[in-house]
């Protein structure tokens, strides 16, 4: 049954909690997925518990926001131990960056009229959920200032906005050597998406790979055939695991689940890959 290894639930940024992720799955006919919230291993527990109930097969990861100067590089980790102090110690600075970020992002924006605040914002972050650029974008749209969360992104919270504020994030190479010290497998997500700014370049992938990196999303919503056909070559040269992944976060994306899937034989490999923790079979 397909296999879908990149997703997100209320845990981080994504509009259904973890439980309803898996049913969702299940609706869309996928055997297995990986949750993926940004920096968190909240939803661990809850999606695993569904995936018993409901007969998926659930892969325990995190999406972990790296950053080389001001290029955004994100970072699957797939079956990481949870409890490896290194890793705890960089998501938790992670997210406290990305708690006094929002507090910044939406001070600006109130001091130039736009009529957001604090309070609202938060009050669309789930407890103890990672908190990131889309929760402000629901508080926009609540207001009425814009009409969804793509809309926010291109007006007020891109990169390139005045609003825009930077958080903690690891360099790749550093987060590629926590990740495997916590027995995961480390694979480089939408790294030629065109909506997120420049490209990681080969360059940088080649210095993930040097630290331990097992793969790369080469199918993805945000890549086109370009993209793709670059990425594959890249992969197959560098010995790297090809994957393919929705990005699914709910109504908040357009991304639907199961629209890119990954080979059985990729996940095989990064289990292989793996020792920090298992996946979660029915």
């Amino acid at each position: 049954m397909p296999i879908d290894l990149h997703t997100h639930s209320t845990a981080s940024d994504g509009t259904e909690a973890p439980a309803l992720v898996v049913e969702r799955a299940v609706e869309a006919g996928l055997g297995t997925i990986a949750l993926t919230d940004h920096d968190t291993t909240l939803g661990w527990d809850e999606a695993a518990a569904a995936a018993r109930r409901l007969g998926l097969t659930l892969v325990p990861g995190i999406e972990v926001s790296c950053a080389r100067g001001r290029q955004s590089i994100h970072l699957l980790a797939y079956l990481p131990d949870p409890t490896h102090p290194d890793l705890v110690a960089e998501l938790e600075q992670a997210r406290d960056s990305r708690d006094t970020r929002l507090d910044r992002m939406v001070s600006r924006m109130a001091a130039d009229g736009i009529p957001v605040t604090v309070e609202a914002v938060r009050a669309e972050v789930e407890e103890g959920a990672t908190v990131g650029r889309p929760h402000i974008a629901d508080a926009l749209v609540r207001a009425g200032v814009v009409a969804h969360r793509d809309e926010a992104f291109a007006t007020v919270l891109g990169n390139d906005s005045p609003y825009y504020v930077a958080h903690y994030a690891p360099d790749p190479v550093r987060a590629v050597e926590v990740v495997r010290a916590a027995g995961g497998a480390a694979v480089v997500a939408h790294a030629w998406s065109g909506t997120r700014g420049r490209v990681v370049s080969d360059a940088v992938i080649e210095e993930m790979v040097a630290a331990g990196l097992t793969g790369i999303e080469v199918h993805h919503r945000d890549h086109d055939a370009e993209a793709v056909a670059h990425l594959h070559d890249l992969a197959t040269a560098l010995g790297l695991v090809a994957t393919g992944s929705s990005d699914y976060h709910g109504d908040g994306k357009l991304n639907r689940l199961g629209e890119f899937t990954t080979d059985p034989d990729a996940l095989a490999a990064i289990e292989d890959v793996a020792s920090g923790s298992e996946v979660v079979r029915p």
